[in-house]
């Protein structure tokens, strides 16, 4: 692994300077825990739930919809949406206002519950989230796959960055960069693979002062041409 300054460095004249690329990364600049804790838990299952449907769909799709996906939803309380009825759900299915998945909107109803769960035990969904290591984001991505549902692999990571928490997403450039700079050897694979990656983002983060979204920005930027690697 070599110093994050030299990476910085890369990005920067990739980007056409460091005003442009620190410009570009305030782009999806991080909340603060404190931020992240006072979001209602509505919001973070409407986050979820819009993670969820944009897999599989072009996002434009999604955002056009979004107004009907929040009326359809009684805009996503958790306890109206965890004891939705087989007559609702049927109701759902025919309803144009948003993407009908049979699947996908089961999953509202599951995410509902796990945040319902989530608050019983630390007082809301939000705190959770709001509360958990940087240090473990791994970690934090296997709760949302075991407990949630559809949560897991990118659409569990887009969905935290969503919410403003820091997180790496291993997309191509990300990858590409990690292997040059000798993290990996080939695209991630499995627990091993996250586990050295966030081994290296903590030393990075320990060495920058920046959180895992900024490296992770960072890093894809320093890969191809002036305006290439944007996530």
């Amino acid at each position: 692994m070599g110093d994050f300054a030299k990476i910085v460095a890369l990005a920067a004249e990739r980007r056409g300077g460091m005003d442009a690329l620190e410009h570009a990364l305030a782009e999806t600049r991080s909340r603060t825990p404190a931020e992240i804790a006072a979001t209602p838990d509505d919001r973070i299952l409407a986050e979820m739930t819009r993670r969820i449907f944009n897999a599989g769909f072009a996002s434009k799709v999604i955002t056009a919809k979004w107004d009907g996906f929040e009326a359809a939803f009684e805009g996503f309380d958790p306890h109206r949406c965890a004891a939705l009825s087989e007559e609702r759900f049927d109701a759902l299915l025919k309803d144009t206002r948003i993407v009908r998945h049979g699947a996908k909107i089961q999953s509202v109803t599951a995410n509902a519950q796990f945040l319902l769960d989530l608050a019983a035990e630390h007082g809301s969904a939000a705190r959770f989230l709001a509360d958990w290591p940087d240090t473990d984001y791994v970690g934090l991505l296997e709760v949302l796959k075991k407990r949630g549902n559809r949560l897991g692999g990118d659409t569990g990571m887009r969905f935290l960055r969503g919410i403003g928490k820091p997180a790496f997403i291993p997309t191509g450039d990300v990858v590409a960069a990690l292997i040059r700079e000798g993290v990996l050897a080939k695209a991630p694979g499995g627990k091993g693979d996250f586990k050295t990656m966030q081994q290296a983002f903590n030393r990075w983060s320990a060495e920058s002062g920046r959180d895992l979204t900024a490296l992770s920005r960072i890093l894809a930027m320093s890969i191809g041409d002036v305006g290439h690697g944007r996530r």
